[in-house]
Protein backbone atom coordinates (compact mmCIF):
# COMPACT_ATOMS: atom_id res chain seq x y z
CA UNK A 1 0.00 0.00 0.00
CA UNK A 2 1.16 3.69 -0.96
CA UNK A 3 2.42 6.00 2.01
CA UNK A 4 -0.65 7.48 3.35
CA UNK A 5 1.27 8.89 7.08
CA UNK A 6 0.38 12.14 7.52
CA UNK A 7 -1.64 12.60 3.79
CA UNK A 8 -5.03 13.85 3.93
CA UNK A 9 -7.56 11.80 2.57
CA UNK A 10 -11.41 12.40 2.25
CA UNK A 11 -13.28 9.67 2.56
CA UNK A 12 -16.90 10.12 1.07
CA UNK A 13 -20.18 8.13 2.44
CA UNK A 14 -20.18 6.56 5.57
CA UNK A 15 -22.21 2.89 4.82
CA UNK A 16 -20.06 0.18 5.92
CA UNK A 17 -17.55 0.52 3.06
CA UNK A 18 -16.62 4.12 3.98
CA UNK A 19 -16.64 2.64 7.99
CA UNK A 20 -14.24 0.58 6.80
CA UNK A 21 -11.87 2.46 4.80
CA UNK A 22 -11.74 5.58 7.11
CA UNK A 23 -10.54 3.24 9.83
CA UNK A 24 -8.34 1.42 7.50
CA UNK A 25 -6.79 5.09 6.33
CA UNK A 26 -6.56 6.00 10.36
CA UNK A 27 -4.28 3.05 11.55
CA UNK A 28 -2.03 3.85 8.31
CA UNK A 29 -1.38 7.28 9.58
CA UNK A 30 -2.87 9.22 7.45
CA UNK A 31 -5.23 12.61 8.03
CA UNK A 32 -9.07 11.23 7.28
CA UNK A 33 -11.72 13.53 7.15
CA UNK A 34 -14.73 11.62 6.32
CA UNK A 35 -18.34 13.10 4.78
CA UNK A 36 -21.31 12.33 4.17
CA UNK A 37 -24.54 14.41 3.04
CA UNK A 38 -26.87 12.51 4.87
CA UNK A 39 -28.24 14.28 8.35
CA UNK A 40 -26.71 13.15 11.27
CA UNK A 41 -29.12 10.89 12.99
CA UNK A 42 -28.62 9.00 9.49
CA UNK A 43 -25.14 8.50 9.47
CA UNK A 44 -24.36 5.43 10.51
CA UNK A 45 -20.88 4.68 12.10
CA UNK A 46 -20.03 8.79 12.58
CA UNK A 47 -19.75 8.48 16.23
CA UNK A 48 -17.50 5.30 15.95
CA UNK A 49 -15.25 7.23 13.86
CA UNK A 50 -15.40 9.90 15.90
CA UNK A 51 -14.17 7.94 19.05
CA UNK A 52 -10.92 7.32 16.99
CA UNK A 53 -10.04 11.02 16.39
CA UNK A 54 -11.31 11.23 12.65
CA UNK A 55 -13.05 14.23 11.64
CA UNK A 56 -16.39 13.30 10.26
CA UNK A 57 -18.93 15.89 8.35
CA UNK A 58 -22.51 15.39 7.81
CA UNK A 59 -25.41 16.75 6.27
CA UNK A 60 -23.42 18.72 3.04
CA UNK A 61 -20.26 18.86 1.05
CA UNK A 62 -18.32 22.03 2.86
CA UNK A 63 -16.78 24.37 -0.04
CA UNK A 64 -13.19 23.57 1.27
CA UNK A 65 -13.88 19.86 1.54
CA UNK A 66 -11.56 19.18 -1.56
CA UNK A 67 -8.35 20.43 -2.04
CA UNK A 68 -5.21 20.64 -3.94
CA UNK A 69 -3.14 19.42 -0.84
CA UNK A 70 -5.16 16.07 -0.88
CA UNK A 71 -3.57 12.94 -1.93
CA UNK A 72 -6.60 11.03 -2.30
CA UNK A 73 -10.60 10.83 -2.18
CA UNK A 74 -12.27 7.14 -1.10
CA UNK A 75 -16.19 7.39 -2.75
CA UNK A 76 -18.95 5.39 -1.65
CA UNK A 77 -19.21 2.94 -4.78
CA UNK A 78 -22.92 4.60 -5.48
CA UNK A 79 -21.92 8.37 -5.38
CA UNK A 80 -21.86 9.42 -9.04
CA UNK A 81 -18.68 10.60 -10.87
CA UNK A 82 -20.52 13.96 -11.72
CA UNK A 83 -21.02 14.43 -7.62
CA UNK A 84 -19.58 17.69 -6.80
CA UNK A 85 -16.86 17.21 -4.29
CA UNK A 86 -15.40 13.59 -7.07
CA UNK A 87 -15.79 15.90 -9.88
CA UNK A 88 -13.81 19.11 -8.13
CA UNK A 89 -11.20 15.99 -7.13
CA UNK A 90 -10.79 14.77 -10.52
CA UNK A 91 -10.77 18.11 -11.75
CA UNK A 92 -7.91 18.58 -9.33
CA UNK A 93 -6.05 15.29 -10.31
CA UNK A 94 -6.53 14.11 -7.24
CA UNK A 95 -6.36 10.06 -7.45
CA UNK A 96 -10.28 8.61 -6.56
CA UNK A 97 -11.08 5.24 -5.90
CA UNK A 98 -13.04 2.63 -4.12
CA UNK A 99 -12.46 0.98 -1.39
CA UNK A 100 -11.48 -2.41 -3.51
CA UNK A 101 -8.74 -0.56 -4.80
CA UNK A 102 -6.96 -0.06 -0.83
CA UNK A 103 -8.10 -3.91 -0.60
CA UNK A 104 -5.56 -5.21 -3.26
CA UNK A 105 -3.19 -2.70 -2.31
CA UNK A 106 -3.05 -4.49 1.41
CA UNK A 107 -4.13 -8.08 0.82
CA UNK A 108 -1.15 -10.94 1.17
CA UNK A 109 -3.90 -13.21 0.14
CA UNK A 110 -4.68 -13.52 -3.91
CA UNK A 111 -8.20 -12.83 -5.01
CA UNK A 112 -10.89 -14.38 -7.06
CA UNK A 113 -12.58 -11.12 -8.39
CA UNK A 114 -16.18 -11.96 -9.06
CA UNK A 115 -18.64 -9.56 -11.97
CA UNK A 116 -21.77 -9.52 -13.97
CA UNK A 117 -24.80 -7.93 -14.21
CA UNK A 118 -26.99 -11.20 -12.51
CA UNK A 119 -25.72 -13.82 -10.66
CA UNK A 120 -22.64 -12.46 -8.69
CA UNK A 121 -24.35 -13.44 -5.21
CA UNK A 122 -25.04 -16.55 -6.22
CA UNK A 123 -21.64 -17.95 -7.81
CA UNK A 124 -19.92 -15.93 -5.26
CA UNK A 125 -21.54 -17.80 -2.43
CA UNK A 126 -21.07 -21.06 -4.54
CA UNK A 127 -17.16 -20.22 -4.83
CA UNK A 128 -16.97 -19.93 -1.78
CA UNK A 129 -19.01 -23.04 -0.45
CA UNK A 130 -16.88 -25.58 -2.84
CA UNK A 131 -13.67 -24.21 -2.07
CA UNK A 132 -14.48 -24.59 1.92
CA UNK A 133 -15.41 -28.28 1.22
CA UNK A 134 -12.67 -28.23 -0.46
CA UNK A 135 -10.86 -27.43 2.39
CA UNK A 136 -9.15 -24.67 0.61
CA UNK A 137 -8.87 -21.56 3.39
CA UNK A 138 -11.00 -18.86 1.63
CA UNK A 139 -12.68 -15.52 2.77
CA UNK A 140 -15.57 -14.03 1.25
CA UNK A 141 -16.58 -10.48 1.39
CA UNK A 142 -16.71 -6.95 -1.08
CA UNK A 143 -20.07 -6.41 -2.80
CA UNK A 144 -21.97 -9.23 -1.00
CA UNK A 145 -21.59 -8.50 2.47
CA UNK A 146 -17.83 -7.36 4.62
CA UNK A 147 -15.99 -4.75 3.35
CA UNK A 148 -12.94 -6.28 1.26
CA UNK A 149 -10.50 -3.85 2.88
CA UNK A 150 -11.81 -4.96 6.38
CA UNK A 151 -10.89 -8.27 5.66
CA UNK A 152 -7.59 -7.98 3.56
CA UNK A 153 -5.73 -6.43 6.08
CA UNK A 154 -5.30 -9.58 8.44
CA UNK A 155 -5.42 -12.43 5.41
CA UNK A 156 -2.72 -14.69 4.47
CA UNK A 157 -0.70 -15.71 1.20
CA UNK A 158 -1.71 -18.98 1.85
CA UNK A 159 -5.64 -17.77 2.10
CA UNK A 160 -7.88 -16.89 -0.78
CA UNK A 161 -9.92 -13.59 -0.64
CA UNK A 162 -13.16 -14.32 -3.12
CA UNK A 163 -14.64 -11.17 -3.97
CA UNK A 164 -17.82 -10.34 -5.59
CA UNK A 165 -17.83 -6.88 -7.48
CA UNK A 166 -19.87 -4.48 -8.71
CA UNK A 167 -19.39 -1.99 -11.97
CA UNK A 168 -19.53 0.64 -9.11
CA UNK A 169 -16.51 -1.01 -7.08
CA UNK A 170 -14.65 -1.47 -10.34
CA UNK A 171 -15.14 1.76 -12.23
CA UNK A 172 -12.90 3.20 -9.07
CA UNK A 173 -9.85 0.75 -9.20
CA UNK A 174 -6.58 1.92 -10.70
CA UNK A 175 -4.16 -1.14 -9.90
CA UNK A 176 -6.61 -3.96 -8.73
CA UNK A 177 -5.54 -7.10 -10.21
CA UNK A 178 -7.20 -10.51 -9.42
CA UNK A 179 -5.45 -13.70 -9.78
CA UNK A 180 -8.66 -15.22 -10.79
CA UNK A 181 -11.38 -13.03 -12.64
CA UNK A 182 -14.37 -13.93 -13.87
CA UNK A 183 -17.60 -11.73 -15.62
CA UNK A 184 -20.63 -13.91 -15.54
CA UNK A 185 -22.82 -12.05 -18.31
CA UNK A 186 -23.51 -8.52 -19.45
CA UNK A 187 -27.11 -7.16 -19.56
CA UNK A 188 -28.38 -3.21 -19.63
CA UNK A 189 -28.53 -2.31 -16.06
CA UNK A 190 -27.23 0.79 -14.10
CA UNK A 191 -27.33 3.30 -17.16
CA UNK A 192 -28.52 6.18 -14.73
CA UNK A 193 -24.81 5.82 -13.29
CA UNK A 194 -22.80 4.71 -16.40
CA UNK A 195 -25.18 6.48 -19.17
CA UNK A 196 -24.27 4.13 -22.32
CA UNK A 197 -23.63 0.02 -21.90
CA UNK A 198 -20.23 0.91 -23.54
CA UNK A 199 -19.34 2.52 -20.17
CA UNK A 200 -21.10 0.15 -18.07
CA UNK A 201 -18.80 -2.51 -19.91
CA UNK A 202 -15.65 -0.77 -19.39
CA UNK A 203 -16.13 -0.63 -15.72
CA UNK A 204 -17.09 -3.99 -15.58
CA UNK A 205 -13.58 -4.97 -18.10
CA UNK A 206 -11.19 -2.99 -15.18
CA UNK A 207 -11.67 -6.26 -13.62
CA UNK A 208 -8.83 -8.13 -16.22
CA UNK A 209 -6.85 -4.51 -16.82
CA UNK A 210 -4.38 -5.14 -14.54
CA UNK A 211 -3.96 -9.15 -15.18
CA UNK A 212 -1.24 -10.72 -16.75
CA UNK A 213 0.22 -14.09 -18.13
CA UNK A 214 0.13 -15.77 -14.50
CA UNK A 215 -3.12 -14.55 -14.30
CA UNK A 216 -7.22 -15.85 -15.16
CA UNK A 217 -9.50 -14.44 -17.01
CA UNK A 218 -13.05 -16.16 -17.34
CA UNK A 219 -15.80 -14.88 -20.01
CA UNK A 220 -18.99 -15.86 -20.69
CA UNK A 221 -18.98 -17.71 -24.11
CA UNK A 222 -22.34 -17.37 -25.15
CA UNK A 223 -22.21 -13.26 -24.77
CA UNK A 224 -19.14 -12.93 -26.49
CA UNK A 225 -20.33 -12.07 -29.65
CA UNK A 226 -22.80 -9.94 -28.20
CA UNK A 227 -20.06 -7.91 -25.76
CA UNK A 228 -18.53 -7.16 -29.08
CA UNK A 229 -14.27 -6.08 -29.71
CA UNK A 230 -13.02 -6.54 -26.22
CA UNK A 231 -9.43 -4.67 -25.45
CA UNK A 232 -6.68 -6.88 -25.56
CA UNK A 233 -6.34 -9.20 -22.31
CA UNK A 234 -2.92 -10.53 -21.34
CA UNK A 235 -4.48 -13.21 -19.46
CA UNK A 236 -5.28 -16.74 -19.53
CA UNK A 237 -8.47 -16.86 -20.71
CA UNK A 238 -11.06 -19.32 -19.89
CA UNK A 239 -14.58 -19.53 -20.91
CA UNK A 240 -17.82 -21.35 -20.08
CA UNK A 241 -21.25 -22.07 -22.05
CA UNK A 242 -24.14 -24.26 -21.78
CA UNK A 243 -25.12 -23.61 -25.96
CA UNK A 244 -21.62 -25.09 -27.27
CA UNK A 245 -18.32 -26.57 -26.96
CA UNK A 246 -15.53 -24.51 -25.44
CA UNK A 247 -11.49 -24.59 -26.38
CA UNK A 248 -10.59 -23.94 -22.88
CA UNK A 249 -13.31 -24.00 -20.04
CA UNK A 250 -16.42 -25.54 -18.66
CA UNK A 251 -19.25 -26.68 -21.35
CA UNK A 252 -22.54 -29.08 -21.22
CA UNK A 253 -22.59 -31.93 -23.98
CA UNK A 254 -25.10 -35.14 -23.15
CA UNK A 255 -26.33 -33.36 -20.31
CA UNK A 256 -23.05 -33.77 -18.72
CA UNK A 257 -20.89 -30.94 -17.56
CA UNK A 258 -17.00 -31.31 -19.07
CA UNK A 259 -14.24 -29.30 -18.31
CA UNK A 260 -11.43 -29.00 -20.64
CA UNK A 261 -8.16 -27.79 -20.03
CA UNK A 262 -5.60 -26.27 -22.42
CA UNK A 263 -4.71 -29.52 -23.79
CA UNK A 264 -7.92 -30.13 -25.38
CA UNK A 265 -8.28 -32.65 -22.81
CA UNK A 266 -12.01 -33.16 -21.13
CA UNK A 267 -12.68 -34.62 -18.09
CA UNK A 268 -16.49 -34.96 -16.35
CA UNK A 269 -17.55 -33.13 -13.40
CA UNK A 270 -21.08 -33.79 -12.70
CA UNK A 271 -24.67 -34.74 -14.67
CA UNK A 272 -26.65 -31.05 -15.06
CA UNK A 273 -29.67 -32.84 -13.65
CA UNK A 274 -27.70 -33.01 -10.27
CA UNK A 275 -27.91 -29.44 -10.18
CA UNK A 276 -30.35 -27.86 -7.45
CA UNK A 277 -30.23 -23.76 -9.00
CA UNK A 278 -32.11 -23.55 -12.06
CA UNK A 279 -29.60 -20.69 -13.34
CA UNK A 280 -26.64 -22.97 -14.84
CA UNK A 281 -25.02 -20.56 -15.66
CA UNK A 282 -23.69 -19.96 -12.39
CA UNK A 283 -23.05 -23.31 -11.94
CA UNK A 284 -20.76 -23.57 -14.52
CA UNK A 285 -18.87 -20.57 -13.55
CA UNK A 286 -18.69 -21.63 -10.66
CA UNK A 287 -17.26 -24.63 -11.29
CA UNK A 288 -14.86 -23.39 -13.53
CA UNK A 289 -13.93 -20.46 -10.91
CA UNK A 290 -12.88 -23.69 -8.28
CA UNK A 291 -11.85 -25.58 -10.40
CA UNK A 292 -9.11 -23.39 -11.65
CA UNK A 293 -8.49 -22.48 -7.67
CA UNK A 294 -7.68 -26.29 -6.84
CA UNK A 295 -11.00 -27.82 -5.90
CA UNK A 296 -11.73 -31.30 -6.72
CA UNK A 297 -14.46 -32.37 -8.45
CA UNK A 298 -16.55 -34.21 -5.27
CA UNK A 299 -16.39 -30.68 -3.53
CA UNK A 300 -18.09 -29.06 -6.38
CA UNK A 301 -20.84 -32.13 -6.90
CA UNK A 302 -21.62 -32.22 -3.45
CA UNK A 303 -22.10 -28.20 -2.65
CA UNK A 304 -23.83 -28.13 -6.19
CA UNK A 305 -26.77 -30.79 -5.34
CA UNK A 306 -27.23 -29.40 -2.03
CA UNK A 307 -27.15 -25.64 -2.48
CA UNK A 308 -31.17 -24.08 -2.13
CA UNK A 309 -29.86 -20.95 -3.19
CA UNK A 310 -29.08 -17.37 -2.14
CA UNK A 311 -32.28 -15.97 -0.33
CA UNK A 312 -34.49 -14.01 -2.85
CA UNK A 313 -32.36 -14.65 -5.27
CA UNK A 314 -34.05 -17.82 -7.21
CA UNK A 315 -34.26 -19.71 -3.77
CA UNK A 316 -36.08 -22.73 -3.18
CA UNK A 317 -38.79 -22.90 -1.33
CA UNK A 318 -40.67 -25.72 -0.99
CA UNK A 319 -42.52 -28.65 -3.47
CA UNK A 320 -46.70 -28.87 -2.43
CA UNK A 321 -48.29 -30.72 -4.02
CA UNK A 322 -45.77 -31.45 -6.61
CA UNK A 323 -45.49 -28.23 -7.47
CA UNK A 324 -42.33 -26.35 -6.98
CA UNK A 325 -41.79 -22.94 -5.33
CA UNK A 326 -38.97 -20.23 -6.03
CA UNK A 327 -38.52 -16.90 -3.94
CA UNK A 328 -37.04 -14.38 -6.60
CA UNK A 329 -38.06 -11.18 -5.24
CA UNK A 330 -34.37 -9.97 -5.61
CA UNK A 331 -35.98 -9.32 -9.27
CA UNK A 332 -36.67 -5.97 -9.36
CA UNK A 333 -36.32 -5.22 -13.18
CA UNK A 334 -37.54 -7.11 -16.47
CA UNK A 335 -33.89 -7.92 -17.32
CA UNK A 336 -33.59 -9.63 -14.27
CA UNK A 337 -37.48 -11.56 -13.74
CA UNK A 338 -37.15 -12.64 -17.99
CA UNK A 339 -33.75 -14.23 -17.05
CA UNK A 340 -35.48 -16.48 -14.03
CA UNK A 341 -38.37 -17.06 -16.19
CA UNK A 342 -36.00 -18.67 -18.91
CA UNK A 343 -34.08 -20.65 -15.98
CA UNK A 344 -37.02 -23.36 -16.26
CA UNK A 345 -37.56 -26.04 -18.74
CA UNK A 346 -41.05 -26.59 -16.28
CA UNK A 347 -44.45 -24.31 -17.17
CA UNK A 348 -44.36 -21.24 -15.12
CA UNK A 349 -47.24 -19.97 -12.99
CA UNK A 350 -45.58 -16.05 -12.37
CA UNK A 351 -46.18 -13.59 -9.68
CA UNK A 352 -45.16 -10.09 -10.75
CA UNK A 353 -45.78 -6.85 -10.12
CA UNK A 354 -44.81 -3.79 -7.85
CA UNK A 355 -43.76 -0.12 -7.87
CA UNK A 356 -44.61 1.47 -10.98
CA UNK A 357 -41.42 3.17 -12.58
CA UNK A 358 -43.45 3.96 -16.15
CA UNK A 359 -41.65 0.57 -17.37
CA UNK A 360 -43.88 -0.87 -20.47
CA UNK A 361 -42.78 -4.76 -19.73
CA UNK A 362 -42.89 -5.45 -23.48
CA UNK A 363 -39.11 -7.51 -23.23
CA UNK A 364 -41.24 -9.66 -21.09
CA UNK A 365 -44.04 -10.72 -23.76
CA UNK A 366 -41.77 -13.34 -25.82
CA UNK A 367 -40.43 -14.71 -22.91
CA UNK A 368 -43.73 -15.45 -20.87
CA UNK A 369 -45.41 -16.61 -24.12
CA UNK A 370 -42.96 -19.65 -24.50
CA UNK A 371 -42.36 -20.54 -20.85
CA UNK A 372 -45.17 -19.14 -18.60
CA UNK A 373 -48.87 -20.60 -18.38
CA UNK A 374 -50.83 -18.46 -16.05
CA UNK A 375 -49.82 -15.20 -14.40
CA UNK A 376 -50.88 -13.66 -10.71
CA UNK A 377 -50.19 -9.73 -10.66
CA UNK A 378 -50.35 -7.17 -7.62
CA UNK A 379 -48.91 -3.66 -6.76
CA UNK A 380 -48.85 -0.56 -8.93
CA UNK A 381 -47.95 -2.60 -12.30
CA UNK A 382 -50.55 -5.07 -11.53
CA UNK A 383 -52.75 -3.89 -14.66
CA UNK A 384 -49.95 -3.23 -17.65
CA UNK A 385 -48.15 -6.82 -16.89
CA UNK A 386 -51.98 -8.79 -17.26
CA UNK A 387 -52.09 -6.79 -20.99
CA UNK A 388 -48.35 -8.25 -21.81
CA UNK A 389 -49.89 -11.26 -20.73
CA UNK A 390 -52.66 -10.94 -22.76
CA UNK A 391 -50.09 -9.77 -25.52
CA UNK A 392 -48.42 -13.13 -24.67
CA UNK A 393 -51.21 -15.54 -24.98
CA UNK A 394 -51.53 -16.06 -21.21
CA UNK A 395 -55.23 -16.77 -20.70
CA UNK A 396 -55.28 -17.35 -17.34
CA UNK A 397 -54.29 -13.89 -15.55
CA UNK A 398 -55.27 -13.61 -12.52
CA UNK A 399 -55.03 -9.97 -10.10
CA UNK A 400 -54.94 -9.84 -6.19
CA UNK A 401 -54.24 -7.54 -3.32
CA UNK A 402 -50.63 -8.66 -2.34
CA UNK A 403 -48.04 -11.38 -2.85
CA UNK A 404 -49.67 -13.60 0.46
CA UNK A 405 -52.79 -13.80 -1.75
CA UNK A 406 -50.97 -14.30 -4.38
CA UNK A 407 -49.46 -17.46 -3.60
CA UNK A 408 -52.84 -19.00 -2.71
CA UNK A 409 -54.33 -17.94 -6.04
CA UNK A 410 -51.34 -19.52 -8.01
CA UNK A 411 -51.31 -22.33 -5.76
CA UNK A 412 -54.81 -22.54 -7.62
CA UNK A 413 -53.62 -22.58 -11.00
CA UNK A 414 -50.54 -24.58 -10.75
CA UNK A 415 -50.32 -28.45 -11.72
CA UNK A 416 -48.16 -31.48 -10.40
CA UNK A 417 -44.90 -30.89 -12.42
CA UNK A 418 -45.32 -27.15 -12.53
CA UNK A 419 -43.31 -24.31 -10.55
CA UNK A 420 -44.78 -21.14 -9.10
CA UNK A 421 -41.69 -17.97 -9.54
CA UNK A 422 -42.05 -14.75 -7.98
CA UNK A 423 -39.99 -12.64 -10.29
CA UNK A 424 -41.44 -9.61 -9.53
CA UNK A 425 -39.81 -7.47 -12.33
CA UNK A 426 -40.37 -4.24 -10.08
CA UNK A 427 -39.05 -3.06 -7.09
CA UNK A 428 -40.99 -3.57 -3.42
CA UNK A 429 -41.73 -0.32 -2.43
CA UNK A 430 -45.38 0.18 -3.45
CA UNK A 431 -46.51 -2.32 -0.94
CA UNK A 432 -43.12 -3.54 1.28
CA UNK A 433 -40.58 -1.77 2.29
CA UNK A 434 -37.79 -4.22 0.69
CA UNK A 435 -37.54 -6.85 -1.75
CA UNK A 436 -36.22 -8.92 1.53
CA UNK A 437 -39.76 -8.21 3.58
CA UNK A 438 -41.48 -9.26 -0.27
CA UNK A 439 -39.46 -12.69 -0.26
CA UNK A 440 -40.34 -13.10 3.01
CA UNK A 441 -44.27 -12.55 2.62
CA UNK A 442 -43.64 -14.95 0.36
CA UNK A 443 -42.07 -17.83 1.49
CA UNK A 444 -44.16 -17.30 5.00
CA UNK A 445 -47.54 -18.05 2.20
CA UNK A 446 -46.17 -21.09 0.90
CA UNK A 447 -45.27 -22.75 3.82
CA UNK A 448 -48.56 -21.63 5.43
CA UNK A 449 -49.79 -23.38 2.00
CA UNK A 450 -47.75 -26.70 2.42
CA UNK A 451 -49.15 -26.72 6.52
CA UNK A 452 -52.75 -26.48 5.45
CA UNK A 453 -52.23 -29.22 3.02
CA UNK A 454 -50.45 -31.56 5.34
Amino acid sequence: MEDYRNQQVVVLGLAKSGVAVAKLLHRFGAQVVVNDKKPREEAVGAEELEALGIKVITGHHPDDLIHENLALVVKNPGIPYEAPPVAKALALHIPVVTEVELAYQISQAPIIGITGSNGKTTTTTLVGLILEKAKIDTVVGGNIGTPLCSLAETMREDQLLVAELSSFQLMGTATFRPKIGALLNLYPAHLDYHHTKEAYLAAKLKLFANQTEEDIAILPQDQLEELGPLPPMRAQIYTFSQKAAVKQGVYIQDRKILFVNGNGQAEEIMPVSALTIPHVENALAAILITKLAGADHASMAEVLSTFPGVEHRMEFVATVDDVRYYNDSKATNPEAASRAIQAFTEPIVLIAGGLDRGITFSELVPVMQKHVKAIVTYGETAEILLQRAEEAGISERCRVDNVERAVVTAASLAQPGDVVLLSPACASWDLYPSFEVRGSMFKDGVHRLKTSLA
